[in-house]
């Protein structure tokens, strides 16, 4: 499965979409976790998707003073809801990893016990969320390790166009990454277009400067239909504009309001940005459990995979002329 995401990953031509997920609480037996497994792809019946992404939730209370709108759970293992949807599913799973909590022997095993066990082949490193705490390994240090691995990971790394609008480096951190190994990004989710395109338009004069083919970035996006909803997203670090804030606040129809906001940003990042080269892909998620939010998502998912489809279809019919 590896070989058909990174075959799709190396055509810039096509369209990567994904859906994000989060595993069940830690408490959720096996017979019903396999049920939300079912669950989650009959919602999916009728999309076409390239795979699905399985995050590692970590407590991020160390990260901002402000608490956590919605409180934290621990779920149950990334890896046993990775296997199992794709043993459901038949697709490609990207399963995130949080590296701070193991020393370097720790994560060397749970990298040999992923490859046979858990048959990840797809795979995401994250760090601390600060810089605060009792970090074991930090990331740099994760990436040698998996590099001095006998298994072959298909590695990808995470992109905040939030930290390129505050430092104005994270094009320089995508470089170092790819250096480290990473074959594909997944941002954080976009509400503030202006800073993804900032990013993007760094990191792909970069890559031309220093004559490297720039990797694949996979655009998250997400529904909002409440005020904590948005107030979760802030607490997260995710950039809303004022007048985007207000837009969904005032909205008569919220979650159809912040639908309309994703289409329009991703538009406007891919005018700006499909010129530069840059390969582009999709990844949605819903932030709640609620259902409304959960249904919007779906909704989103087929309104900007069409969108993304359009746009490049249409590119490569005027270059083809």
């Amino acid at each position: 499965m590896s070989d058909t995401l990174q075959h799709k990953f190396a055509d810039p031509h096509r369209s990567v979409c994904f859906v994000g997920t989060t595993p069940p609480k830690a408490s959720t037996e096996e017979m019903q976790m396999q049920e939300i497994a079912e669950r989650l792809l009959a919602r999916l019946d009728t999309l076409e998707y390239d795979g699905l992404i399985v995050y590692d939730i970590q407590d991020e209370s160390s990260r901002i003073d402000t608490p956590r709108p919605f409180p934290y759970m621990e779920t149950r293992d990334p890896r046993d809801y990775s296997r199992l949807l794709s043993q459901k599913s038949g697709k490609p799973i990207i399963t995130y990893k949080s590296v701070a909590q193991r020393d370097r022997a720790d994560f060397e095993h749970w990298l040999e016990q992923s490859w046979n066990e858990y048959g990840v082949r797809n795979l995401v490193l994250v760090g601390s969320p600060s810089s605060e705490g009792d970090i074991k390994l930090s990331l740099s240090e994760a990436y040698t390790t998996l590099q001095e691995h006998q298994h072959p990971f298909h590695l990808g790394g995470v992109t905040i166009a939030e930290r390129h609008s505050v430092k104005g480096n994270e094009h320089e951190r995508l470089l170092g990454k790819m250096g480290n190994g990473c074959e594909f990004f997944v941002s954080q989710a976009v509400y503030n277009a202006q800073a993804t395109i900032d990013l993007l338009t760094s990191y792909a004069r970069s890559c031309k400067e220093k004559g490297l083919t720039p990797q694949r970035i996979i655009l998250t996006f997400t529904p909002c239909g409440s005020a904590k909803t948005l107030e979760f997203m802030q607490w997260l670090g995710i950039s809303v504009p004022e007048a985007t804030r207000y837009r969904i606040l005032d909205a008569e129809k919220p979650l159809a309001e912040s639908i309309r906001i994703c289409q329009n940003n991703l538009e406007q990042i891919l005018d700006a940005c499909l010129p530069l080269g840059l390969p582009l892909g999709l990844n949605i998620e819903s932030l709640t459990n609620r259902k409304t939010e959960i249904d919007a998502s779906i909704q989103l998912y087929q309104l900007l995979k069409a969108t993304l489809d359009l746009r490049l279809a249409e590119r490569q019919l005027c270059h083809n002329l």
